[in-house]
């Protein structure tokens, strides 16, 4: 399996691992701290990005504002685990062919939101990318309402923590 992949997949893992430690009534409680938002709401959003990313595989065009928007997922943590196995077992199957595919992605620009190409591998990135990003905004949430234990790297970017290892080119 390739290590973009790979990466993504342990990224997800985080995603269950947080899930299985998070108090009940937390997943889909507002933080106004944080614009309204829930943990699941942004749970939620990464996985309809995943979701579109797979389903745009075999066509070869990932569109990003057609994405499914479950309230289940978000209110449901445990619908959220069973699709986040769900993905990684989809994630598991890519290939390093996979990777270098052109693919056509939409994603709403504010403006006309033509397609534009790239590959698969800086899909994964993005997704990587993004995912951390919003875990960010979740370890936000969840600190707030008084959760303090976290899985070690939710959140956090590979290049900081390769930095605060000490091991960053």
């Amino acid at each position: 399996m390739n290590t973009l992949a790979v990466s993504n997949i342990s990224c997800l893992r985080q995603g269950i691992e947080f899930l299985n430690g998070l108090p009940d009534g937390l997943y889909d409680r507002s933080c106004e701290e944080v614009f309204g938002s829930t943990i699941g709401g942004h749970l939620r959003h990464n996985l309809d990005h995943y979701a579109a990313f797979m389903e745009g595989m075999e066509p070869g065009r990932v569109d990003y504002d057609a994405r499914g928007r479950d309230p289940f997922i978000e209110t449901h943590p445990e619908a959220a685990i069973h699709l986040i196995e769900s993905l990684i077992a989809k994630l598991g199957a890519v290939s390093e062919a996979d990777l270098d595919r052109e693919v056509q992605i939409r994603m709403d620009d504010g403006g006309s939101s033509g397609w534009s190409r790239t590959s698969f591998r800086r899909e994964l990135q993005f997704l990587l990318s993004h995912t951390i990003h919003h875990y960010a905004l979740i370890a936000s949430i969840a600190r707030r309402f008084g959760v303090a234990r976290l899985p070690a790297e939710f959140g956090i970017a590979p290049s900081t923590l390769a930095r605060e290892a000490g091991t960053a080119p």
